[in-house]
């Protein structure tokens, strides 16, 4: 059997992102590395966006990026300004695409379909896939997006709508989100708070075009793109190995209360590239605990007051942009923390702490 100095399980964000980063800081220039993942070809299958917080390898796997955004409830509408802080989304086609070009012109790095093809008992193992099994009635955010495009101009595309809770709740925490491309294509998705098992949440076909058809007044579109998804709110508990870390999701690197990961993922593989030669000995990458704790209240409360989740949601954005930016992104200081908490409903909150 094979073997190699670092393993990844997983070729997907996360995997690729670290290999990327060990590769282009010449970490690979004389050690060997194993990728493993299943799939027969990579082509666009995901979207990723966040507030750019600190810079990143991706500039060019850009598909637009935005300085302005809405976030609505049934009863007002809030503009933000995020200039300081674009919003910018990541076209996985292009990011698969840029990777594997540069990993190609690496003799050391190698693709696998199975783990069993190697032995790595040797090895050190970054392992992306996490493990969700029987965890259906735990909280997760799942969604369903298109990409449209209409016959002329329709959307304003210097703006987006990061939250529209102006739809049917069902007694849970339901949002819409559009992310206009150009003047006439645009991301739609419909995106849930709950727990899986609840299968009467998932006619998401039928969402969107009540959406699109009765909301945003759009009777004909081309669908250009489709994509579903789940992620967890919860952590996954990982058993500890000498030789084996946990990177990605399965790593810890999902936001509870917002799912954000690209940009945690992209921290998390800084932090391994430029500790590699002594990483068995370092302390884990993590999200600084006070978001957990935060997170955690805020899911419980979630939880037993599905309905008032849009005016939370709302009130964040009541402190100042940078502030709640910040806060969501995990780059807040303890004044941004105390800034946010005091625009919560205070009662609510403290139920949940006792």
């Amino acid at each position: 059997m094979k073997e190699f100095d670092y393993i990844i399980i997983g070729g997907g964000c996360a995997g690729l992102s670290l290999a990327y980063e060990l590769e282009i800081y010449d970490k690979l220039k004389n050690k060997t590395l194993a990728i493993i993942e299943p799939r027969e070809e990579y082509k666009r299958d995901k979207t990723w966006s966040f507030w750019r917080v600190f810079s990143h390898n991706f500039d060019d796997c850009i598909k637009k990026s935005w300085n302005n955004f809405t976030i609505n409830t049934p009863d007002e509408t809030k503009y933000v300004d995020c200039q300081s802080t674009p919003y910018q989304t990541i076209d996985s086609g292009m990011f698969y695409e840029k990777i594997l070009l540069k990993l190609k012109l690496n003799k050391n790095i190698h693709f696998f379909k199975n783990i069993n093809e190697l032995d790595k008992s040797n090895s050190i193992v970054f392992n992306s896939v996490p493990n969700f099994e029987n965890k259906q009635s735990e909280l997760w955010q799942h969604f369903c997006g298109v990409e449209i495009e209409t016959d002329k101009d329709f959307f304003d595309d210097e703006i987006f709508n990061l939250m529209d809770f102006a739809c049917d709740q069902r007694n849970k925490v339901h949002f819409f989100y559009t992310l206009p491309f150009t003047k006439r294509t645009a991301l739609v998705e419909t995106t849930w708070i709950s727990e899986l098992i609840d299968e009467k949440l998932k006619d998401y076909d039928e969402q969107i075009d009540n959406y699109l058809s009765k909301h945003l007044n759009i009777r004909n579109c081309k669908i250009n793109f489709k994509e579903t998804g789940a992620i967890p709110l919860f952590r996954q508990r990982n058993e500890n190995k000498f030789n084996e870390i946990y990177i990605g999701s399965a790593g810890g690197m999902t936001r509870l209360s917002t799912g954000y990961t690209f940009l945690n993922i992209q921290e998390q593989s800084r932090y391994i590239r430029k500790n590699i030669e002594n990483i068995k000995n370092m302390n884990l990458f993590k999200i600084n605990s006070k978001y957990d704790f935060l997170d955690k209240i805020l899911l419980r409360v979630l939880k037993n007051n599905s309905t008032e989740m849009g005016n939370i949601f709302f009130k964040v954005f009541n402190s100042k942009p940078k502030t709640a930016i910040n806060f969501l992104s995990n780059k807040s200081n303890f004044f941004e923390d105390l800034e946010v908490i005091l625009k919560m409903p205070k009662w609510k909150f403290l139920k949940e702490l006792i």
